[in-house]
């Protein structure tokens, strides 16, 4: 991706400390801010620019405006041997995540099927991460979360349903895995910030005001959508004739696991509620680890998962075309590439670091910016 200003590229391992310490300095407990920190470098190193060092800055603000709790207290609602129901209490939804999937694990890892249904948590970055821990393990994973809305029903311009990933993952033979982490709309939020920080006009037919027109400038967006005048398109698209109804629906299953499930907060309500006069933006996760054991010996599956990826990227190639990705490659060469070369920051993020660097007193930090 081509940058308009200069960028600077600093290694991942120090961006990983320097957002550890930012958390710390927040009053976050050093070890879930070790989560928060390996969850958010871990979206930088895998290309996903838009849930990394990006949304750190968001989360800073959200914490001094008291929207998030520093110390995450989770209260299991309802346990069982494969399931549980757990409330977040608007904890970090890095750390309620990370714990919940590790507990999917733990008794898949028992029972074959592990899964849990969480309420009342925050924002959790990538929902690939939590995938990926199941992985791991050796096992399927799968996690949902719903957001703030910004997607449509179908023949509709209101923003009903967030941008709600449905991720999934799985081992296989290769050197990485099958790992499927997207919105279920064309895009998502923080890739319209993206745009922003570029100057970059979006794609038509991304992006519908509240007329249902075609919306591409990524600052009038952004502003139309805190309007509620702006929806992000569901994968599909406008209408029906290009079934955009499929990425509306598959949206909407999202909701149902991450709020029907818990009893949660769903669709207009995950802007923002009113308690004791403290705004809390709340959102669910539901989380699946599926133990491949229990179906089969490991080496089996990832055998012909692997035969399966090999064999889609093997198909003819439309004209022009050098190569067929599956996914998960692409995140693993990005990986790879950024763990030596560095993260990218651009000015824009430069500033939002030395903001937060400043204001913590982080001085032990020599950034070249």
């Amino acid at each position: 991706m081509s940058f308009k200003e200069d960028i600077i590229y600093i290694d991942a391992k120090k961006l990983e400390k320097f957002m550890i310490d930012v958390f710390f300095g927040l009053g976050v407990p050093k070890d879930d801010a070790e989560i928060i920190g390996k969850v958010l470098i871990a979206s930088d190193l895998r290309g996903i620019d838009t849930h990394g060092i990006q949304r750190c800055k968001m989360y800073y603000d959200r914490i001094k405006a008291g929207i998030y709790e520093v110390n995450t207290k989770i209260d299991v609602i309802k346990d069982g041997p494969t399931t549980a129901l757990w409330d977040g209490n608007c904890g970090m939804g890095h750390v309620i995540a990370y714990k919940a999937m590790k507990t999917a694990i733990e008794k898949a890892k028992k029972y074959g099927l592990g899964a849990i249904a969480v309420r009342n948590s925050t924002h959790f970055g990538i929902a690939g991460y939590y995938s990926l821990m199941a992985i791991e393990e050796g096992m399927i994973g799968l996690t949902t979360t719903n957001a703030r809305p910004s997607i449509p029903p179908t023949l509709g311009v209101e923003p009903m349903l967030g941008t709600n990933p449905l991720t999934f993952g799985a081992p296989t033979d290769e050197e990485f895995p099958f790992c499927l982490d997207c919105a279920t709309s064309i895009i998502q939020r923080g890739k319209v910030e993206l745009y922003e920080r570029l100057d970059k006009d979006l794609p038509e037919g991304v992006v519908i005001d509240d007329e249902g027109n075609s919306i591409t400038n990524p600052s009038k967006i952004l502003e139309k959508m805190l309007e509620r005048k702006a929806a992000l398109l569901p994968l599909g698209g406008s209408g029906e004739d290009k079934s955009g109804y499929k990425g509306y629906g598959y949206a909407t299953i999202v909701e149902l696991l991450s709020a029907a499930l818990q009893d949660g907060i769903y669709l207009r309500d995950t802007l923002g509620i009113k308690e004791d006069g403290q705004k809390r933006l709340k959102v669910g996760h539901f989380f699946l680890a599926i133990n491949i054991e229990s179906f089969l010996p490991i080496e089996n599956f990832t055998k012909t998962a692997g035969e399966i990826m090999r064999g889609l990227r093997s198909a003819k190639k439309e004209p022009g075309s050098e190569r067929i990705y599956t996914a998960g490659e692409k995140e693993y060469e990005a990986e790879i590439e950024r763990s030596k070369k560095g993260i990218a920051l651009n000015e824009s993020l430069q500033k939002d670091i030395k903001i937060m660097q400043n204001e913590l007193g982080l001085n032990s930090y020599n950034f070249p910016f």
